[in-house]
């Protein structure tokens, strides 16, 4: 005899996945670095620090290891979402029906 009988309700969850705010995050930050990377690049020299070092492609580069990191940590760590409501947890299904 199995102990899954109909009295225990069954709870499924699912990934939040590309809803995850660390997606997000890798994203825009990603986004950012391959602009500032193309410009350290292909930009004009006003950007050069006295060091010769160009600031924009140094930054760039930062930024795409850390969308990196993000991505890989939403990747590694996902958020999971229970799609199961209790019976008596009625929160956001408006008031209550008398």
């Amino acid at each position: 005899m199995s102990n899954t009988g109909d009295n225990q309700p069954h709870e499924s969850a699912h990934q939040a996945g590309a809803f995850d705010i660390r997606t997000f995050i890798a994203l825009l930050i990603g986004i950012y670095g391959v602009v500032l990377v193309v410009m350290g690049i292909v930009g004009s020299n006003h950007t050069r620090l006295p060091t010769s070092l160009n600031i924009n492609l140094v930054a760039g580069v930062a930024m795409l290891i850390f969308a990196a990191a993000f991505q890989t940590w939403a990747k590694l760590r996902p958020v999971v979402v229970p799609e199961h409501v209790e019976d008596g947890d009625n929160a956001g299904e408006g008031p209550a029906a008398p």
